[in-house]
């Protein structure tokens, strides 16, 4: 048994898939696979029967805490003697490069938007609050994109705070994977009655806390999960997806990894490999790893992206 293991069973709920499935009760499965099309990532191949065993409960779950919450801040308000405030539920989504936090994020926005007590579901993902490529080229900062440093963390944190404190509307960067940077235009988002943030630094802290403005990212979320795998695994996805980018490149003329293009395979494996050994390895043994245990829940996966395994957080 590894130390992590050791540690995860005294502040973890351990479940096979089979005994989390059970958990889904009655719950109906309210997608099919038309709608999976559109929800799956790059050479990610979500399954429908891994919707109904391991997502549906999640689901489940999480509309029981979406309830709980609602209902104290009724609780709050027949104190006070007044109207109930809308402030969205926030669910945080962290993990590697690769590892399918997007896809999860996903399917969990298309779940629990059909649940009739909160329709409205969106998604950010902080690589919009990434730094421009040309300030992180200003700053020679490129070779560190994606670690803590690169992201403007106080932009997301205010962003969250607005929707704590009931901001009917917000402006939420946009980044686009085909240019490989921050996009000029943004999403104007009404509050939702749920917000699913999703990115490999949500679970992160800082070393020391800044007295000036000491609010985390994950002080503002009312659940966290993270998408757990081994780092070979990982490594094997982040290579597979690299080459899916070549073969989109061939036909998309903006897009940033059109440099693969002509490149053979081998030289495209050589370059993956050095990019996960000095960065993405790096970024996901110092940084994001350390974090898991601050989920509430972790989803195991395999080999073949199959989520094995449940850690709930006990209570």
């Amino acid at each position: 048994m590894t130390d992590h293991q050791a540690a995860a069973n005294k502040i973890y709920d351990e479940f096979d898939r089979a005994t989390w499935k059970a958990l889904r009760a009655n719950t109906p499965l309210t997608l099919d696979e038309s709608d999976l099309l559109a929800l799956r990532g790059l050479d990610e191949n979500v399954a429908l029967g891994e919707v109904a065993e391991v997502y549906l409960p999640l689901s489940r779950l999480l509309n029981l805490r979406v309830a709980a919450v609602q209902h104290l801040h009724e609780t709050t308000a027949t104190f006070l003697g007044t109207l109930t405030p809308r402030i969205p539920f926030v669910i945080g989504v962290a993990g590697s490069v690769a590892v399918g936090k997007s896809t999860t994020s996903r399917v969990l926005q298309a779940l629990l938007a059909r649940w009739p007590s909160h329709p409205g579901v969106e998604v950010v993902t902080t690589d919009g609050f990434l730094y421009s490529n040309a300030v992180l080229h200003e700053r020679n900062m490129m070779h560190r994109k994606g670690f803590p440093e690169s992201y403007d963390v106080r932009r997301l944190v205010a962003l969250l705070h607005n929707l704590k404190s009931g901001v009917e509307s917000v402006e939420v960067p946009l980044y686009s994977h085909v240019t490989y940077d921050v996009a000029e235009t943004s999403m104007h988002m009404r509050v939702p009655d749920i917000v699913i943030v999703e990115g490999i630094n949500v679970l992160q802290v800082p070393p020391t806390r800044d007295t000036s403005d000491d609010r985390f990212v994950s002080d503002y979320f009312d659940f966290s999960i993270y998408v757990d795998a081994r780092e070979e695994d990982v490594r094997q996805w982040y290579i597979d997806r690299t080459f899916h980018l070549r073969d989109v490149a061939k036909t998309d003329p903006r897009s940033f990894f059109g440099f693969l293009v002509p490149m053979a395979d081998g030289a495209v494996l050589d370059f993956a490999e050095m990019i996960w050994a000095n960065v993405n390895g790096v970024n996901l043994r110092e940084n994001i790893l350390p974090t898991r245990s601050r989920a509430d829940l972790i989803l195991e996966k395999g080999r073949d992206h199959q989520v094995e395994r449940v850690r709930l957080r006990k209570r």
